[in-house]
């Protein structure tokens, strides 16, 4: 192949990947993974920030995962200082699934508390994949503070993000479980029963902890 043709192939590859059609940027994000080239990384990084289909920014995260870490690492951690949430999560995501813990000072209480939900859940997911050994009850703490946020989807990320990092958690869980929000208490207690029974389910959890907070409740106000 000559660097003329070469040179048009990635032409006709990064236009791929702004394409209207979405079945066109997918098959253009395979390609680009199936045979990466560092001349690729930059507009990986650039369209997962604006990619409006899960499935193409799916793939756009395998396609950078393909190129050299040296590569893609800054700018990744460049992204997840970005204004822009999907930016942000997106990247984070990648990291998450690059695994190396190079990017782990990235991972920021900011960023753990970020206010976008898709953001935050995706620092939880990335910190429990990323964090070094011996820092994982510190990340405990942290995480706990993110307990009653958000809706179900959002406290289930936590409750596994928390459950993945083990016995640790527990003291963080049973300093929350006596805080004065009823849903902080839930979510806390809830996540501990996960924590003993991972195959109780997310739901029959948060009810079991819904009927303690609830005669807690009762009881103080009866005693």
């Amino acid at each position: 192949m000559t660097m003329r043709t070469q040179a048009t192939d990635v032409a006709r590859a990064l236009r791929a990947l702004e394409d209207g059609s979405a079945s066109v940027r997918l098959r253009a994000a395979l390609a680009v993974g199936t045979t990466p080239d560092p001349c690729f990384v930059d507009k990986l990084v650039e369209r997962s920030a604006v990619e409006p289909e899960f499935f193409v920014r799916d793939m756009l995260t395998w396609a950078l995962t393909r190129h050299p870490v040296s590569l893609t690492l800054p700018e990744l951690l460049r992204e997840v200082r970005s204004e822009h949430p999907q930016a942000r999560s997106q990247a984070l995501h990648t990291l998450s699934k690059i695994g190396d813990r190079a990017a782990w000072p990235a991972i920021t209480g900011a960023l753990l508390s970020d206010a976008d939900d898709e953001v935050a859940r995706s620092a939880w997911r990335a910190a429990v994949l990323l964090v070094p050994e011996g820092e994982e009850a510190a990340l405990a703490t942290v995480l706990a503070t993110q307990l009653g946020r958000g809706e179900r989807e959002t406290r289930l990320s936590l409750s596994r993000a928390l459950v993945a990092l083990g016995d640790v958690v527990v003291p963080a869980l049973r300093a929350a479980a006596t805080a004065p929000d009823p849903q902080v208490r839930t979510h806390a207690l809830a996540t501990e029963q996960l924590l003993n029974d991972p195959d109780m389910g997310f739901e029959s959890a948060i009810e079991e902890a819904k009927r303690v907070v609830a005669l807690d409740g009762w009881g103080q106000e009866g005693g």
